[in-house]
Order: C-alpha cells, then sequence, then structure tokens
C-alpha cells in the first residue's frame, strides 16, 4: 500500500509538472523579458478582446522577431527601445513615447539603454489565439 502511495504522489506530481509546462508553452518564452499580465476582457466587438501587460527588458535584451493577432499599442514607461518592425526604418522609443504596431506586422525589440526598459503593451486581438508568434 505504501508503494502505492508513493506511485500515486510521483504521477501527480508529473502531471502536475506537465500542466504547469503545457500553460508555460502557450506563449513563448522571449529570453529574460519579463511579461506582468495586468488585464484581459472581451471587447464589445464580436471575436475581439483587448490584453494589456507591462513588459521589462533588461538591458541588452532583444525579444526576436514576432508578431500578434491583432494591433500592439505601446507605451513606454522607461528606458531605450529599438523597435524593427517589417518594412519600416527602425525606432527608438524612450519613456512618454508611442507605438502602434498593426496587426500580423513582424516586429523585433532590443532594450538599447544601459538599464531596465519597460514598456506597458495593450493588445487589440483575435480572441482565443496565441498572443505571441514567433517570426519566420
Amino acid at each position: 500500500m505504501k508503494r502505492y502511495g508513493i506511485i500515486v504522489a510521483a504521477a501527480l506530481i508529473a502531471a502536475t509538472g506537465l500542466t504547469s509546462l503545457a500553460a508555460r508553452s502557450e506563449e513563448p518564452r522571449l529570453g529574460d523579458i519579463k511579461r506582468t499580465h495586468l488585464m484581459k476582457e472581451a471587447l464589445s466587438v464580436p471575436g475581439r478582446e483587448v490584453v494589456q501587460v507591462r513588459v521589462d527588458f533588461p538591458p541588452g535584451v532583444v525579444a526576436v522577431r514576432h508578431s500578434h493577432p491583432g494591433e500592439e499599442l505601446v507605451y513606454m514607461i522607461e528606458g531605450e527601445l529599438e523597435y524593427r518592425l517589417d518594412g519600416r526604418p527602425p525606432v527608438i522609443l524612450k519613456a512618454g513615447d508611442v507605438l502602434l504596431i498593426p496587426h500580423g506586422v513582424h516586429h523585433a525589440v532590443t532594450n538599447v539603454g544601459s538599464g531596465n526598459a519597460a514598456e506597458l503593451a495593450t493588445y487589440i486581438v483575435e480572441t482565443g489565439k496565441p498572443l505571441l508568434t514567433l517570426g519566420r
């Protein structure tokens, strides 16, 4: 009986770990970037939701080329980030600057400052789709 209990406990621990891994893998990790999810709400437009996230970038960190299933509105909180959107010249944003990233446009972001950089990212996206898809 004791052996059975150990096997059940091990199975539960393994299942919990797999569930946690599956939850984390819904959104690809982008290096050492810290994402703090602030809100997620349905909109009055069918099939759309708003997601708001604080994104912190340590010095030198790069968010590799990716896209979103809707628009992203960026408000810079602190630091300096270089945005490279497909089809546009690179732009550097500083605290107080804003940027609109259109639906599906691939982009990469690099912290080009000497300290932490942070943005408030507001996404207006298709409901139920992954918030982030890595570029090809």
